[in-house]
C-alpha cells in the first residue's frame, strides 16, 4: 500500500465472553498442509480454493474484496442520485459523468471524433511548437518525454517546490524495454503491436502504422536506457538536485522553458528540483536530433493512449489487451459500470467521498480509531527505547518523530471545492474527462508559491488503502478501509490486532523505514542519525532484503528485496509492534482458546488472512518489476519467520521449512 487503519471499542471486546466472539474462520484454512511446512498455504489455502480467480482480475484477495465492497457502496450511492439535480451541484457532476461512461451507444457512435481537433493541432505543429505541446499534455493529459509536479520541498517541508522527473515510458518501468527474459520480450512485442493498433484505429494504413510504432518504441527505448532503476529512485539523496532556471536553460537549451512554464500558467519560477538529470539530458538531445514526424508520432500516440479508455469499444479493447491482458494476465474486462464508476471516483474524488462518508462512516469511528492508534504508538515507543543497536541520542530523535505524528482518520475536516469543473453532457465523454483532468492538474501546479497545506489528504475517504507521508510526518487511514474484513467489532482482539493492528503499525514504521528514516519530525530531509546507528540500521535492512531476494516468485525470477525494502521493513515493524500491543490486553495476557486456537495462533492466522489472494503468473512478474510491495505469500512467510512468538505458537522447530535459525533472524524495530 503506499501506506494503513481501525479497531473500534477495545473495552467492548475485552469484556465480552470469549464464547460470543468470532475467532478464526476455519474455512480459510488448508489443514492438509502443516503450519511448519508452508504457513501461508495453511492459513489461506481454504480461502484461495473457495475464491478462484475471476478472469476480470489479475489478482484478487481479501484486500480486493474490501475494494469490491467499497465499489458496491459507491455504486449504490451514485445510481441512487437520479437526475434533475441543479447544474453545478456535486450530485449533477458525479451522476452525469458516471452516466456518460455507461452510454456505449453514444461512445461507439463518436469513435475517435472527440480527439480530432487535438490531433489536428499536433499534426499541424512544427518544431517550435513541441515544447508547448509537451506542457499542454503534462497539464493533466499525459507525460511525454518527462514529467513534472509540484510537491513540498524535501528539505523545506513548509513550502512547495517544482520538480522535474523522468517519464515518457508507456510500459512504466525501464526493464520492460531493456531485459530479454521470455515474459519481458512477450510484453514488449504486445506493446509494439498495441502502438501500431492505435495508429490503425486512427486510419493509418498497416505499413505506416508499423513504421510509426517503430518510431515510438525507439524514442521510449532511448528514454529507458538512461532512466534510473526503481532501486535507485528509492535514494532521495540522489534525487534532490537543485537547479536555478538559468541553469536548466543553459543545460537543456532545446526545451523552451519560458514556453513550458507559461503553458502551465506558472510565472517567475526561480528554481526547480531535478530528480534525474541524465533523463532530461536525453530529452534535450532527442528534441534536437529527432525528425519532426517522429516527434509528432510519439506525441500523437501518447495523447491517444491517454484517451483510449474513454472512447469507443475498439479503443477500449486495444487498451485492455495491452495493459490488462498482456501485462497482468486478466482475461476479461470489468463490466462497464465498474469502469464508468472509476472515473468520477478518481476525478471528483472528494466530492464522491463526501457522499460516501455521509452514508457509510459514523462520526464516532474517528474516536475509536484514535484509541487504537494511541495504543500502537505506545508500543512502538517502547520498542524504540528497547533497541540494542541504536544509541541513546538517536533514540531521542526517533521518539520525538514518533510523538510528532499527525494522524488522519476517516475523512478530511474540509472538503475540496470542485466548482471549477463543469460536467457538460452536450460535450463528449473524453472532453469532460479531459477538462476534469486539466482542472486537477491546474490545482496541483497552482500550489507552487503557496505554503504546503498540511490539512490536505493524499487519498480519498472511499479509497481502500492508507499511507504515511514523510514530508508531513503523517499517517492516514481513509474510511473505506476501516471495516470488515480488516476490522470486525464482533471479532476477538487477537484477530483485530493481527489484521488492523499490524497495518496501523505498518504505517507508523514507514516513518522509520529505509526512506522515511531520512526525514525528521518536521518532515524535512535531514540526517538525525549518528553514523554508527545508520550503519547498523543499513546492515539489518540489507539482511532483511536478502531474505526476500532469496525467494523465487515465478520461473527463475527472484523477488527484489532491495526495491521492496520499505514495505518489508514496515511489515516487519508492524507485526512486532502490534503483537506487543496485543500482549498488553487481557486476552493477550491469557491463553483462552476460541475455536481451538490460542490467542497467539489467532493473531498470526489473522495477519496471514489479510494477504490471502490468487494471482496470475503475468501479474506476479509485473508486480515484481513495478510494485514496491512484496507478494502476499512473502509478506506472510518471509516476515513472520523473524518472530520467535510465531514459532512457539505453532510449535515450529529446527528442521521445519518455516523455521529460521535465531542467528539468521532480523530485528529492526
Amino acid at each position: 500500500m503506499m501506506r494503513k487503519f481501525l479497531l473500534m471499542s477495545l473495552l467492548v471486546t475485552m469484556t465480552m465472553n470469549a464464547g460470543n466472539l468470532k475467532g478464526v474462520d476455519r474455512s480459510n484454512l488448508d489443514p492438509s498442509v502443516s503450519p511448519g511446512e508452508n504457513f501461508y498455504q495453511y492459513a489461506c489455502g481454504g480461502w484461495m480454493k473457495a475464491n478462484p480467480l475471476d478472469p476480470q482480475y489479475a489478482r484478487f484477495g481479501t484486500f480486493d474484496q474490501l475494494a469490491e465492497n467499497s465499489r458496491e457502496q459507491l455504486k449504490d450511492i451514485v445510481t441512487s442520485l437520479g437526475t434533475g439535480h441543479r447544474h453545478g451541484s456535486i450530485e449533477q457532476k458525479v451522476g452525469d459523468l458516471y452516466n456518460m461512461g455507461l452510454d456505449s451507444v453514444r461512445l461507439n457512435n463518436d469513435g475517435f471524433n472527440p480527439l480530432i481537433a487535438d490531433l489536428d493541432m499536433i499534426a499541424k505543429s512544427s518544431k517550435k511548437d513541441f515544447v508547448k505541446l509537451i506542457a499542454w499534455m503534462h497539464n493533466g493529459i499525459a507525460a511525454p518525454f518527462f514529467n513534472s509536479a509540484v510537491m513540498s520541498d524535501l528539505k523545506d517541508s513548509n513550502n512547495n517546490l517544482f520538480y522535474l522527473m523522468q517519464g515518457g515510458l508507456g510500459m512504466g518501468d525501464r526493464d520492460y524495454y531493456l531485459e530479454s527474459d521470455a515474459n519481458t520480450v512477450k510484453v514488449r512485442a504486445a506493446y509494439t503491436a498495441y502502438i501500431a493498433k492505435i495508429f490503425q484505429l486512427l486510419g493509418y494504413k498497416k505499413g505506416n502504422a508499423t513504421k510509426a510504432a517503430k518510431n515510438v518504441m525507439a524514442i521510449e527505448t532511448e528514454l529507458a536506457r538512461v532512466a534510473m532503476s526503481r532501486e535507485e529512485t528509492r535514494d532521495y539523496s540522489r534525487l534532490y538536485n537543485m537547479r536555478t532556471i538559468e541553469q536548466i536553460r543553459n543545460d537543456y537549451p532545446n526545451i523552451n522553458w519560458d514556453e513550458y512554464f507559461g503553458e502551465l500558467n506558472l510565472h517567475n519560477v526561480e528554481k526547480v528540483c531535478l530528480f534525474q538529470p541524465n533523463s532530461l539530458a536525453k530529452v534535450n538531445e532527442l528534441l534536437g536530433k529527432l525528425k519532426e514526424e517522429q516527434i509528432k508520432q510519439y506525441l500523437t500516440f501518447k495523447y491517444v493512449d491517454a484517451a483510449s479508455e474513454f472512447l469507443s469499444d475498439d479503443f477500449v479493447q486495444a487498451n485492455f489487451d495491452m495493459y490488462s491482458r498482456a501485462m497482468s494476465g486478466k482475461q476479461v474486462m470489468q463490466p462497464r459500470w465498474k469502469r464508468a464508476l472509476n472515473v468520477p471516483n478518481y476525478l471528483l474524488g472528494e466530492a464522491v467521498g463526501q457522499l460516501y462518508v455521509e452514508k457509510y462512516f459514523p462520526a464516532d469511528s474517528k474516536k475509536k480509531m484514535q484509541k487504537l492508534v494511541d495504543n500502537l504508538k505506545v508500543a512502538l515507543g517502547e520498542h524504540i527505547q528497547g533497541l540494542t543497536w541504536m544509541s541513546p541520542k538517536t533514540k531521542v530523535n526517533a521518539l520525538v518523530k514518533l510523538n510528532s505524528f499527525t494522524v488522519k482518520i476517516g475523512y478530511p475536516d474540509k472538503w475540496r471545492d470542485y466548482s471549477g469543473i463543469d460536467i457538460d453532457t452536450s460535450k463528449s465523454y473524453w472532453d469532460n474527462v479531459k477538462a476534469a483532468r486539466q482542472f486537477e492538474a491546474a490545482y496541483e501546479y497552482g500550489q507552487l508559491g503557496k505554503p504546503v497545506d498540511k490539512d490536505r489528504w493524499q487519498m480519498t475517504p472511499q479509497t481502500v488503502n492508507a499511507y504515511y507521508d514523510p514530508s508531513t510526518n503523517e499517517i492516514c487511514f481513509p474510511a473505506a478501509i476501516l471495516q470488515p474484513p480488516y476490522f470486525d467489532p464482533t471479532a476477538d482482539e487477537a484477530c483485530n490486532y493481527g489484521a488492523i493492528g499490524v497495518v496501523i503499525g505498518h504505517e507508523m514504521t514507514h516513518g522509520f523505514d529505509d526512506q522515511g528514516r531520512n526525514f525528521d519530525h518536521t518532515g524535512n530531509m535531514e540526517d538525525w542519525w549518528t553514523k554508527e546507528d545508520a550503519d547498523r540500521f543499513q546492515e539489518l535492512a540489507d539482511k532483511l532484503g536478502e531474505q526476500y531476494s532469496a525467494e523465487i516468485v515465478a520461473d527463475d525470477v527472484h523477488a527484489n528485496g532491495k526495491f521492496t525494502m520499505g514495505e518489508n521493513i514496515a511489515d516487519h515493524g508492524g507485526l512486532r509492534v502490534s503483537y506487543s500491543a496485543f500482549k498488553k490486553t487481557d486476552q493477550g495476557k491469557g491463553n483462552e482458546l476460541i475455536d481451538g486456537f490460542t490467542p497467539d495462533q489467532r493473531f498470526f492466522l489473522s495477519y496471514a488472512n489479510v494477504w490471502a489472494n490468487n494471482i496470475t503468473k503475468e501479474e506476479i512478474l509485473r508486480r515484481t518489476k513495478v510494485d514496491p510491495h512484496s507478494l502476499g505469500i512473502n509478506r506472510v512467510n518471509v516476515a513472520i519467520r523473524n518472530l520467535e512468538p510465531f514459532f512457539k505458537a505453532f510449535d515450529i522447530k529446527s528442521g521445519d521449512k518455516m523455521y529460521r535459525e535465531p542467528a539468521d533472524r532480523v530485528e529492526i524495530w
